[in-house]
C-alpha cells in the first residue's frame, strides 16, 4: 500500500478515535480505500444502440443569424418579384464562385471553406424553429422554441457518456453567451451532470484550474474523505440529481487539474499546425484558438464540443449593413477549413461529425439601406465528416432565397440525423419526466438519409 493510503487511513482512524465520526461512516470511508471495482459512474461510456458512424460531435453555432443569400446559397441577381415590391429585393452583396471539383457555389466571404466543399454537405433547405433570436437559438439546441428542454449535447452525454473521465462529456467554448444564454447547454430535467461546461477563451479558460503542486497530496486526502462523506449523504437521495452533479463536478474538477491545462495548451502545437489555422502563438482569444482546442478535446475523448461563434459586437445579426458579415467570416473561414483538414489528416474526420449552424437566415429584401431582417422560412447550414456525404448540396430554395422548393429539413430532422450518426435511434433515446417519456425530437423528426454515406 502506498504512503498516501497509509496516511489517509491513519487520519481516518484518528478521527474516529476522537469521536468525530460515527463508526458506520468510518467503515464506508475505509472501504473507499480499497481498489475500485464499481463502474466509473453516471458518465461512464455506454455503447451506442447500433453501429455508429461518428464517435463525437463538434458543433459550431454562428449566433445572430447568418444570411444564406450572402454565404452558402448565393442569389447574385435577386431575380423575381416579392410581395413588398421588386425594388426592395437585394441579391447577394458579395460575389461567389463554385468549388472546382464538386461544383458547390459559395460566397467569396468563405474562400477557404469553398476549397473544402468536397468534404462538406451543404443543406440549403433548413427551416428554423422560430424567427426571433432567443426562440430560434434555443430551438436549434434543444428542439423546443417554447418550452425548457435539455440541450442536444446533454442528450448525447446522457445516452453515451464519455470516454475520458478526466474531462467533461460536454464542453461549450463561448467568449459570449448566445441568445438563450445558458439554456443552450443546460440539462433541464436530465441529471445535472449532463449539462455543458462553459469555457471562456483566454489564458485561464477555466478559472482556478491549475493545481497547487505543493498541496496535491493533502488535497487528494481531503477529496478522498469528502467523496466518502458525500456518497454516504447521497444514499437515500438518489433522485437528487443536483446533489449527484455537485459531487461529480468536484471529482471532475480535481481530475481536470492535470488533464485540463494540457488539453487547452495550444502552445504544444507545432508552427505548421498553428499556421494552418491562422493562429498566432500566444493568441488565446480568437476563433482559431477555439477550433484548434476543439480538435484537441476531440482527441481526448470529449463527446460533444460546441464552439459559439459570436464574434465581436455586433454579431452576425446584420440589420443595418451586410458588410458586417465580412470580418466575422474572415475570422471563421480559415480556422473552420483547417479544422476539417486537420481532422482528416489525423484520420479523425470519418468519425467526427462537424455541424455548422445558425439561428435562421436573412430576408431577400432590404432592411434599411443594405441590411436584412430575420428569415426563418429557409436558411443554410453544413455538415462534414461522421458518415455524411461530402461535395453535395441538399435541398433548394427559390430564385430569391425566400422559400424552400425542395427537400425541407427542420430542426427535429437535423437532430434525428445527428443522433443516428452517433448510433442512436432518436425515438428510443428517452427520459421519464413528469409522467411521460421525453426525447430530443419530441414526437417529430426523420433521419435525412439522402445526405448519409
Amino acid at each position: 500500500m502506498n504512503p498516501t493510503s497509509l496516511s489517509r487511513r491513519h487520519t481516518l482512524r484518528s478521527l474516529i478515535g476522537g469521536s468525530m465520526l460515527f463508526p458506520a461512516i468510518l467503515c464506508e470511508l475505509l472501504a473507499a480505500e480499497q481498489p475500485a471495482t464499481s463502474p466509473l459512474g453516471p458518465l461512464a461510456a455506454k455503447p451506442p444502440q447500433f453501429a455508429a458512424k461518428a464517435k463525437r460531435v463538434i458543433m459550431v453555432f454562428a449566433t445572430g443569424g447568418v444570411s444564406h443569400i450572402d454565404t452558402f446559397d448565393p442569389k447574385p441577381s435577386g431575380k423575381g418579384r416579392d410581395g413588398n415590391g421588386k425594388d426592395k429585393l437585394m441579391g447577394s452583396v458579395f460575389s461567389s464562385s463554385a468549388n472546382q471539383k464538386c461544383g458547390t457555389e459559395v460566397s467569396d466571404l468563405f474562400p477557404h471553406l469553398r476549397d473544402s466543399m468536397e468534404d462538406i454537405c451543404v443543406i440549403r433547405s433548413m427551416k428554423s424553429a422560430h424567427f426571433d433570436h432567443t426562440e430560434a437559438a434555443v430551438g436549434m439546441h434543444t428542439g423546443s422554441a417554447t418550452f425548457t428542454r435539455p440541450s442536444m449535447g446533454s442528450w448525447l452525454s446522457y445516452g453515451l457518456g464519455t470516454v475520458n473521465q478526466n474531462l467533461p462529456s460536454f464542453i461549450v467554448i463561448a467568449p459570449h453567451l448566445p441568445y438563450g444564454g445558458t439554456q443552450v447547454y443546460a440539462s433541464d430535467f436530465l441529471p445535472a451532470y449532463h449539462q455543458g461546461t462553459r469555457v471562456i477563451p483566454g489564458t485561464q479558460p477555466i478559472a482556478n484550474l491549475v493545481a497547487r503542486t505543493e498541496t496535491e497530496r493533502i488535497q487528494r486526502q481531503e477529496l478522498g474523505l469528502a467523496a466518502a462523506l458525500n456518497q454516504h449523504h447521497l444514499q437515500g437521495r438518489h433522485d437528487d440529481s443536483r446533489l449527484a452533479a455537485r459531487i461529480k463536478s468536484y471529482e471532475t474538477a480535481f481530475q481536470m487539474q492535470t488533464s485540463g491545462p494540457e488539453a487547452f495548451d495550444v502552445n504544444a502545437e507545432d508552427d505548421k499546425t498553428l499556421a494552418m489555422y491562422g493562429l498566432k502563438r500566444g493568441d488565446t482569444k480568437s476563433f482559431a484558438w477555439q477550433c484548434i482546442v476543439a480538435r484537441r478535446l476531440a482527441e481526448r475523448g470529449v463527446r460533444f464540443i460546441e464552439l459559439v461563434d459570436s464574434g465581436s459586437r455586433p454579431n452576425w445579426d446584420s440589420h443595418g449593413d451586410m458588410k458586417e458579415h465580412e470580418p466575422l467570416a474572415k475570422a471563421a473561414d480559415q480556422p473552420l477549413a483547417a479544422l476539417i483538414a486537420d481532422l482528416k489528416q489525423r484520420g479523425m474526420l470519418e468519425d467526427t461529425l462537424i455541424v455548422w449552424a445558425t439561428e435562421f437566415g436573412r430576408t431577400p429584401t432590404k432592411e434599411g439601406k443594405f441590411g436584412r431582417g430575420h428569415h426563418g422560412d429557409c436558411f443554410s447550414m453544413w455538415l462534414a465528416g461522421g458518415g455524411v456525404k461530402g461535395g453535395i448540396v441538399h435541398g433548394e430554395t427559390d430564385d430569391i432565397g425566400k422559400s424552400i422548393v425542395r427537400d425541407k429539413v427542420d430542426v427535429h430532422d437535423l437532430h434525428a440525423t445527428i443522433l443516428h450518426q452517433m448510433g442512436i435511434d432518436h425515438t428510443r433515446l428517452t427520459y421519464r419526466h413528469a409522467g411521460r417519456d421525453f426525447r430530443l425530437t419530441d414526437v417529430h423528426g426523420r433521419v435525412v438519409k439522402e445526405i448519409l454515406v
